[in-house]
């Protein structure tokens, strides 16, 4: 009984930080598309498109912070 109000209590503690990395995710998306319609280097092309495809695709499974992930990759890209 105690072991299951421990995992209920950090699931419900869990929430708040699910909604911002869901946020953060569609805010990333958003970014790489506004980034590859700028026409980026050629090289860079590539990259970003993967990262867009692996964000949209986590995004979907509701995987937010392997979302995140693929827009830190894309970040990555753009400062080079």
């Amino acid at each position: 009984m105690r072991s299951a109000l421990l995992c209920l209590a950090a699931f419900l503690l869990a929430a708040p930080a699910r909604a911002d990395d869901k946020a953060a995710c569609a805010d990333g998306i958003a970014m790489i598309k506004d980034a590859i319609a700028k026409t980026p280097p050629e090289a860079a092309l590539p990259k970003l498109r993967k990262a867009l495809r692996v964000a949209e695709r986590e995004q979907g499974e509701g995987e937010f912070d392997e979302c995140l992930d693929a827009v830190g990759d894309a970040k990555r890209v753009l400062k080079r």
